[in-house]
C-alpha cells in the first residue's frame, strides 16, 4: 500500500461527505448500457419489506472475482458475468492476500484492458485489498476520468486495509507511524469526489483463512475500524464522516448458524464502537465472501454445496455484497463453468428462493450464538488495543500467535472427526475428478517493504488435518 500521494496541495484533508445511501444509476458518457435492463429489473423485483423493520431493502450485489492473469480474458469473463446476472466485480490483483496464487497483473494498463466496455456506472466495483491498494485507486480514477464517468454515480469499495495487507503479505511499504500520518491527506481527494461508497475496509478474510476463530476475526476487524476512526480524529476530521466510509469484509463458511451470527455480532460491535464516539448508529456495510479454508481438494464437487450453505447464511443475515469463490479454485484458475456455478448460487437463492432477509437475526439459535460471540470479540478487540492497536499487534506477532493457537486447537478436533469433512474424513471416495481450469501465466512479484512481520499462512481445513496427521 502506498498512501503518499498529495491531495491538491491542501494542508489537511477536505471534509468527507457522509454516505447517504445507494448510488443512483444513470447513464454516463462512454459507459455501455449492456445489461442495464436486467439489473434494473432485478433491483425492482428484489426490493421488499424487511419483516419488522418497516423499510425497503435492495438485493445484495452478486460479485464475481476478476482474478485472471490475462487481462483480455478477464474482460471477457466479466462482460459475460454481467450479462448473466452478476451486478458487481471484485478486482483481485496478483500478490493480493486473497488472490490464492492467481490475480490480475497489478498495473494501470492491465486494469484498463480488463475494464474495457464494463458498465462501471451500473456495476458495484471492489478493489480487493492489495499492497498497492492506494495506487490502484489512482488507476481506477484515471479510467473514470477518461471515460467521463461521474464518480458520484458509482457504487465502489476501495478495499484499503493496511492491517489485513500487512498480515497477509508480511510487509508494509512505510512505517506504521508514517502511514497513519499520511493516509488522511492522501485520501482527501477521493473524499472530495463524493464517491458514495467504502474508502476504508476492516477485512477479516485474511485472518479467517489463516485459522482465526469467528471471535478473533470480528475482534481484529473492530480494531481495524478503531484505527481508522482514531486516525481521522487525530487529523481533526469529524468521526461521523469517517465512519460513513468504513466498511467490513468477512468470510462465511459451511457452519450456517455461526456464519449468520457473525453478522449480528458485527453489527452490535460496530454500534458499540460508534456509541463510544457519541456517533449516531449507522448500518455496518458488509461484504461477504465464501470461505477459502473450508474448500477441499479431495472431493472438489462437494465444495459446491459448502458454497451454497455459506451463501445462504450471508444472504439470510443481510450481506450488502456476496462473492462466491468457485469450487475449483484449488485445482487451478476456474473456467467458465465453475464461474457460472459460483455466479448462479446466490442468484438462485435471491430470485428463486427469496431468502434475502436484510439484517434478520431473530432466530433463537442465531441470537444465542451472536451475543457470546460479540462479547468474546470485544475482549479480543480490547486485547489488541492494549497491545498498541491492530497494526502494532500484527507487527509484534501477537495476533499471529493467537491465530496459531486457534489452528492447533482446530487440528486437535479435526483429528477426532469434529467437524466431519464429507468426502475427506467421512465418506471419502478416492481421488477426486480431474476438473477443467484455465492456463495461467506465472509471474513472480518482487517483494517491497520497509517494515516486516510474520506473514499469516492461508491454510485450508483439509490441509490442517493432513499436517496434524
Amino acid at each position: 500500500m502506498n498512501p503518499t500521494s498529495p491531495s491538491s496541495g491542501s494542508a489537511s484533508p477536505a471534509p468527507m461527505p457522509a454516505r447517504t445511501g445507494a448510488a443512483v444509476w444513470r447513464g454516463s458518457n462512454g459507459d455501455s448500457a449492456k445489461g442495464a435492463g436486467a439489473r434494473e429489473a432485478s433491483s425492482t423485483a428484489g426490493n421488499k419489506q424487511v419483516a419488522g423493520k418497516g423499510t425497503a431493502a435492495a438485493l445484495p450485489h452478486v460479485v464475481q472475482r476478476m482474478d485472471d492473469s490475462d487481462p483480455r480474458r478477464a474482460n471477457r469473463q466479466t462482460l459475460e458475468d454481467i450479462q448473466n446476472g452478476a451486478t458487481g466485480i471484485a478486482i483481485v490483483f496478483q500478490d493480493a492476500p486473497n488472490a490464492f496464487g492467481f490475480g490480475l497483473p497489478a498495473t494501470a494498463e492491465a486494469l484498463t484492458v480488463a475494464l474495457a466496455d464494463v458498465p462501471l456506472a451500473r456495476t458495484h466495483v471492489r478493489l480487493d485489498l492489495h499492497p498497492h491498494s492506494r495506487a490502484s485507486v489512482d488507476w481506477l480514477v484515471r479510467i473514470l476520468s477518461e471515460r467521463k464517468i461521474d464518480p458520484s454515480r458509482l457504487d465502489v469499495s476501495f478495499g484499503i486495509d493496511p492491517a489485513a495487507t500487512f498480515a497477509g503479505t508480511g510487509r508494509l511499504r512505510m512505517s506504521i507511524e508514517a502511514m497513519l500520518e499520511s493516509m488522511p491527506q492522501s485520501l482527501a481527494q477521493f473524499f472530495a469526489l463524493g464517491v458514495p461508497g467504502i474508502l476504508l475496509e476492516a477485512d477479516g478474510r485474511v485472518f479467517h483463512n489463516a485459522g482465526a476463530t469467528a471471535e478473533q476475526e470480528l475482534g481484529i476487524m473492530l480494531a481495524s475500524a478503531k484505527t481508522y476512526l482514531r486516525m481521522f480524529e487525530k487529523a481533526r476530521q469529524p468521526v461521523l464522516y469517517a465512519a460513513a466510509h468504513i466498511g467490513f469484509a468477512l468470510s462465511v463458511d459451511q457452519a450456517h448458524a455461526r456464519s449468520a451470527a457473525k453478522f449480528a455480532a458485527l453489527r452490535s460491535l460496530w454500534s458499540r464502537l460508534l456509541a463510544s464516539y457519541s456517533v449516531p448508529d449507522m448500518p455496518a456495510v458488509v461484504h461477504a465472501e465464501t470461505s477459502y479454508r473450508m474448500l477441499t481438494a479431495g472431493d472438489p464437487e462437494s465444495n459446491i454445496l459448502r458454497n451454497a450453505v455459506a451463501c445462504f447464511s450471508a444472504l439470510r443475515a443481510g450481506a450488502n455484497t456476496i462473492s462466491v469463490i468457485p469450487h475449483t479454485q484449488l485445482q487451478g484458475l476456474p473456467d467458465a463453468r465453475a464461474r457460472r456455478i459460483a455466479r448462479n448460487t446466490p442468484l438462485i437463492f435471491q430470485q428463486e428462493g427469496n431468502t434475502f432477509l436484510a439484517g434478520d437475526a431473530s432466530d433463537s439459535d442465531i441470537a444465542a450464538l451472536a451475543v457470546p460471540m460479540a462479547d468474546a470479540a470485544w475482549s479480543e478487540y480490547e486485547r489488541i488495543e492494549a497491545e498498541g492497536g491492530v497494526l502494532r499487534s500484527v507487527h509484534d506477532g501477537k495476533i499471529q500467535q493467537r491465530i496459531e493457537e486457534a489452528r492447533e486447537t482446530a487440528a486437535k478436533f479435526l483429528r477426532k472427526g469434529k467437524p466431519p469433512i464429507i468426502g475427506t474424513t467421512l465418506y471419502a471416495d478416492g481421488p477426486g475428478p480431474d476438473l477443467a481450469s484455465l492456463p495461467v501465466r506465472a509471474e513472480v512479484v518482487a517483494p517491497e517493504g520497509t517494515i516486516f512481520c510474520e506473514q499469516l499462512p492461508t491454510i485450508r481445513l483439509d490441509e490442517l488435518l493432513e499436517a496434524a496427521g
